[in-house]
């Protein structure tokens, strides 16, 4: 059993499932959502993800066509993606998780679209736009 949390405590959840498709994401959404050179994330299956306390407090951001960005109304943490296209699964971040999450990124998507002031120093597959099999 996983748990994650916003910054204030105010939204929980817990995975029973594993996760899987690990990997960084330096698209211009994913960079400007999170405030930061790029955003990690892995696919949890729907059925093994259950909030545990503040769903309510859950602002949804339609972020695209079909794509939802799920975020802390009070503190603004990112919690969770949902796509019409597959709504079996989520986008999960990983910086809100408050155990380790027992996966590693396997790759750097959207790199054309990296910060300039980041560097990619990792030895980690690197794909200018999603990686095969993987628009996300």
């Amino acid at each position: 059993m996983l748990k994650g949390s916003c910054l204030c405590s105010r939204v929980a959840y817990e995975i029973s499932g594993p996760l899987t498709q690990a990997w960084h994401c330096h698209c211009i959404m994913c960079r400007k959502a999170h405030g930061s050179a790029f955003r990690t994330r892995a696919t949890v299956q729907a059925k093994d993800f259950a909030w545990t306390r503040g769903e309510g407090d859950v602002t949804w951001y339609s972020s695209s066509p079909g794509h939802y960005r799920g975020f802390c109304s009070a503190c603004g943490t990112p919690l969770l993606s949902r796509f019409d296209h597959a709504p079996e699964a989520y986008g999960l971040p990983l910086g809100a998780l408050d155990d380790d999450p027992g996966i590693r990124a396997a790759c750097h998507m959207f790199v054309a679209n990296k910060a300039p002031w980041y560097d990619i120093t990792d030895g980690l597959p690197q794909y200018p736009q999603g990686a095969p099999g993987h628009e996300e």
